[in-house]
């Protein structure tokens, strides 16, 4: 066997299923963020609830993303970071809002409280725009010019609508009465901006790469690829469905949106590892060329071969420990 070749093929598949899990499960939470001010003040209080348990494991996710990228990925790491310095700054400067105004959104009283929900949310939207803003650049191949700005603006704006989305259908899985028909509501009205957006970044990607556009549509591939697009505006018409539907909504079948959600966020996943394959930076470095040594990445192997499965069965564990309805929140 080739560990040469096979390592960082391991390592960019453990790197990407990484972030595909953060950015379903961080998603919601951020979503939900997004959506408190719409909520009244008892209302708030379910939602933070409804991702309290879960929120800081949903961050672990990204942690191993990067690291992954760090360690297996060093020169990739370089580029990547440095090309996004500020946007990267500004999530994290998000992300400590938000872990701030957690805890002193009740701690600080009643009197500061809708200042730190107010903040929560400001750190929810800023740290969603960033990595909308980061997932553009890196499509384009980091190269900074106008259309590489313009696009990663179009996912800047695309990304948290599918926050959003997630948060919605996350508390119809949470919440019942009151907070249910509003974020039955809330879907409704969000899954047709996030469709519209699926619809302008699948016209605009192959448009600002054509190494992404000849991938997509020359022969056979096209034809190869087709179920993807298809499977993609079918979970999307499910969603439609779904949100629209007071059998379904009324019935316990709200995870069902949940689960449209992720099959988009998972073909999407697809759809750009083929795009970017075998590059790690499209037009720059492939992942051979960006991995470090095969004695490095060997030892490096046996941590990730223990870390994965640790951090997936914690992530499985406090998902079924905190499962069912959310209750109004305590800090007792």
């Amino acid at each position: 066997m080739d560990l040469g070749y096979w390592l960082p093929l391991f390592f960019a598949g453990a790197m990407g299923l990484a972030l595909l899990i953060y950015v379903i499960l961080d998603g919601y939470d951020l979503g939900i963020g997004m959506l408190l001010p719409f909520a009244d003040d008892r209302e708030k209080d379910v939602m933070v609830a409804a991702i309290g348990p879960f929120w800081d494991a949903n961050e672990t996710w990204i942690v191993l993303g990067v690291g992954i990228l760090l360690i297996a990925f060093p020169q990739a790491h370089g580029v990547v970071l440095t090309a996004l310095y500020l946007p990267v700054t500004i999530m994290l400067m998000g992300l400590i809002l938000r872990g701030v105004s957690f805890d002193f959104r009740v701690k600080a009283g009643d009197r500061h409280k809708a200042k730190w929900n107010a903040l929560f949310a400001l750190g929810s939207l800023v740290a969603s725009v960033c990595q909308g803003w980061m997932l553009g650049a890196f499509v384009t191949g980091l190269t900074g010019d106008s259309t590489s700005t313009l696009f990663a603006a179009l996912i800047a704006v695309a990304l948290p609508a599918l926050y959003i989305m997630l948060g919605a259908a996350w508390l119809l899985i949470k919440t019942e009465g009151e907070l249910f028909r509003k974020a039955a509501h809330w879907g409704r009205l969000a899954v047709w901006p996030m469709g519209g957006f699926l619809v302008l970044i699948s016209i605009a990607t192959p448009l600002v790469s054509q190494t992404i556009a000849d991938k997509w549509f020359t022969l056979p591939n096209a034809i190869g690829l087709m179920p993807i697009p298809i499977a993609t505006g079918l979970a999307w018409a499910g969603l439609i469905w779904i949100f629209n539907s007071r059998q379904i909504l009324h019935h316990g079948y709200g995870w069902l949106a949940f689960l449209s959600l992720v099959v988009i966020c998972v073909l999407a996943g697809i759809g750009l590892a083929y795009s970017l394959f075998p590059d790690i930076v499209l037009g720059q470095l492939s992942i051979w060329e960006s991995a470090s040594s095969t004695e490095s990445l060997l030892f490096t192997f046996w941590g990730a071969i223990i870390t994965l499965p640790m951090i997936l069965g914690y992530t499985v564990f406090i998902y079924r420990v905190f499962r069912g309805k959310a209750s109004d929140l305590s800090y007792e």
